[in-house]
Parts: structure tokens; sequence; C-alpha cells
């Protein structure tokens, strides 16, 4: 069974209140400021976060800015994309893979440096 269509009425600076569809995933509009243009607009779903000892060092979302002039995916796009942070870009899902990808070889680094910090203070110990 597919989701009902959801709409939402926002006001805008240019536009005056619009009403649009709203995706399901779009966790809603609570920061909208009635100052921004249409073009402003962006759906956004909740954060996929990595936390590290309870600091978040990476998060993750969908966006959509379905109004927007810029046409540059890696910043808004009326394409479905990820806004990835800190990387600080809206990536496709190729490019989350390869950041996944690129995230598990880093991940494989850090175990070399703990393993070679184990040997030092194995070294230290002797």
């Amino acid at each position: 069974m597919q989701d009902p269509i959801r709409s939402i009425t926002l006001p805008t600076a240019d536009r005056g209140e619009i009403t649009l569809p709203e995706p399901s995933w779009c966790r809603g509009h609570a920061d909208h400021r009635p100052d921004a243009l249409r073009a402003d607009i962006l759906h956004r779903g909740p954060n996929v976060v990595f936390v590290f000892r309870g600091e978040p060092v990476m998060s993750a979302g969908l966006v959509q800015a379905p109004f927007t002039t810029n046409d540059i995916p890696e910043l808004d796009s009326p394409a479905l994309g990820i806004a990835v942070t800190p990387v600080g870009r809206n990536l496709d899902a190729r490019s989350v893979y390869e950041l996944a990808a690129d995230l598990d070889a880093y991940a494989d680094r850090l175990r070399d440096l703990a393993d070679h910090l184990t040997a030092l203070e194995g070294e230290r110990g002797a």
C-alpha cells in the first residue's frame, strides 16, 4: 500500500504561501523561515548519525530541494540525494557506497595503527 500523498503550505518571501507535496520521508519544516525564497525550500529526512564516545562525528540524510534553480547535484538539486556532514556535499547512491568503502578502508588503517600502538606498548613493557 502506498503512503497517502501529503502536502504542506509554507510562506515564502518571493511567492507568498505555496502548497507543495511533501515526501513521506520528510521530517517536516519546523526550521522553515517565512523570509526564505521558494527556491530555498528543502525536504530533509531524519539523519543517520555516527557517534563516537558521545560525540557526533558524521551524519547523513535524504534531501531534496524541489524548486532550486541551482543544478549542482553536490550542493542542491531537485533530484533526491543524501546530504553528508562533514563532507559538506549531497551524494548520490553510488557516491555514498564509495564513501562507505573509503570509511571501511579508513577503519582498517585505524586498526593497523592500534595494532602498531599495542606492539609499541608491548616492547616498552618488556
